[in-house]
């Protein structure tokens, strides 16, 4: 479940809810038991860690090794060498 971050508008208090995406929204505040609390925009507090696809696929940033090969491949089984036709480049 994530965790929400409210602030009261009429006190300033803060305080953060785990709750499910379904719940409705916190309205009362804790602290002076106003009834207006807002919700916050945060920033997601996770981190990808293992050797899952974001890592293989995205980490790098560069060619997926098969696509690497593959491109090498190509290039030698051309005989023109010349460089000018749409095989070469």
């Amino acid at each position: 479940m994530p965790f929400y971050e409210y602030r009261c508008a009429s006190c300033g208090h803060e305080l953060e809810a785990m709750q499910k995406m379904s719940d409705a929204p916190l309205t009362d505040c804790p602290s002076c038991a106003r009834p207006e609390l807002v919700k916050l925009v945060s920033a997601a507090g996770f981190q990808l860690k293992g050797g899952g696809w974001y890592a293989t696929d995205f980490k790098g940033g560069g060619k997926k090794r098969s696509e690497e090969s593959a491109s090498s491949d190509a290039a030698a089984a051309h005989s023109c060498s010349s460089g000018g036709c749409c095989a070469c480049n």
